[in-house]
């Protein structure tokens, strides 16, 4: 199979679908793989780094998508990337479509087969290929959120550890999976007070007995969430839905209730943000401000230590990536069920019931469509 990566082209996005590991491992399965010359760059791999192991640098985008059979990728192809998917072609990336109704049209009209990182599962509950990203994210977001924090930046001017005399900053994370977890450890290493709400009492017990009082716990009523909300410097936003657009956890009628300066980091602004003010932002352009509360909403944060996080990712991705190009999509999916989860289109029609709730359309059922059904 020819394997292409092209190099991302969102703004501020350093990641790349490929690392050179991966290119070598498929290499050595039999498979032609196709780089985007700079593709590796901003994550710091150069071009010999992929052909020293026998990769190809092409010069253009362009040529990666006439050539190759399967596209491998980070983020959601942009407008003109979509424009070059076509039939029976494989995209293999995170896709996000709940909150994105022309990228979910466009994708279905290429006619391509399309596979998104974020809703493969792992049989027990888990997203294998989100989590190393949801990682990252929750441990960037308290960092993050302390810098807008800061005055300079439009934030209360709020210490995250506070010194001798003086209280540290106070933090809720909304959320305690993954994200929220992460988040939670770095802003309580930080020296924050931190509180972390969930709705799962079994989650919230788990918390509290592996980490031991290092942060707090509270049961994330709407009466609860609201006066702790409040109260805070910081808020982070880490609820996930698999595959289906985030929750509103916080209105604007509540801004009104919150501390001027107060810091909104939205970590579910991928899945349309768990804000009713969240809107997406860069890394470029990452803050701006919503009734006196400044609100961070990168839609990329992990693009900010690309190189961690595409080594993550291509831990994560590669072995479902070689399953793809040594057996074909319909037969990995047979062969692993978990994989055919991440089915979102295929040949024009949607295949995700989570994204179809969120933007009423009809949905296909995978299993039918690998019956032949399609």
């Amino acid at each position: 199979m020819k394997i292409g990566c092209p190099k991302e082209i969102k703004a501020q996005e350093f990641r790349v679908g490929l690392t050179p590991e991966a290119a070598g491992e498929a290499i050595a399965h039999g498979h032609e793989v196709l780089i985007e010359t700079g593709a590796g760059a901003g994550a710091g791999f150069e071009d010999d780094a992929y052909t020293s192991l026998g990769a190809r640098i092409v010069q253009t985008a362009e040529e990666i998508f006439a050539e190759a059979e399967m596209v491998v990728k980070v983020k959601e192809p942009q407008p003109a990337e979509r424009r070059m998917l076509r039939e029976g072609q494989v995209l293999f990336t995170y896709l996000h479509l709940a909150p994105d109704p022309e990228q979910t049209r466009e994708l279905m009209e290429s006619g391509a087969t399309c596979i998104a990182y974020e809703t493969v599962t792992d049989g027990k509950g888990g997203l294998p290929l989100l989590a190393p990203m949801s990682e990252v994210a929750g441990k960037l977001a308290p960092q993050m959120g302390a810098w807008t924090l800061q005055k300079a930046n439009g934030g209360r001017g709020v210490l995250m550890g506070g010194v001798p005399g003086v209280m540290p900053a106070n933090v809720v994370v909304i959320g305690g999976g993954i994200v929220g977890t992460n988040a939670a450890r770095v802003a309580a290493g930080m020296g924050a007070d931190v509180t972390v709400l969930d709705r799962s009492l079994p989650r919230l017990r788990h918390l509290d007995e592996a980490f031991r009082g290092v942060f707090k716990t509270a049961y994330a009523s709407r009466a609860a969430t609201a006066e702790l909300v409040a109260e805070a410097d910081m808020v982070i936003g880490a609820v996930l839905i698999p595959g289906a657009a985030a929750p509103k956890l916080v209105t604007r009628d509540q801004l009104s209730e919150m501390k001027p300066g107060a810091a909104l980091v939205d970590v579910a602004i991928d899945q349309g943000g768990c804000f009713e003010t969240s809107k997406a932002t860069t890394h470029q352009d990452p803050v701006y401000e919503v009734d006196g509360i400044m609100h961070y909403c990168v839609a990329n944060m992990p693009g900010a230590v690309a190189r961690s996080s595409t080594m993550a990712l291509g831990n994560a991705t590669m072995p479902h990536m070689l399953a793809l190009a040594d057996k074909g999509w319909q037969q990995a999916m047979i062969d692993d069920p978990n994989l055919m989860e991440g089915l979102n289109v295929h040949a024009g029609k949607l295949t995700y019931y989570a994204v179809g709730r969120a933007l009423g359309l009809d949905v296909t059922s995978p299993q039918l469509i690998l019956k032949g059904g399609d």
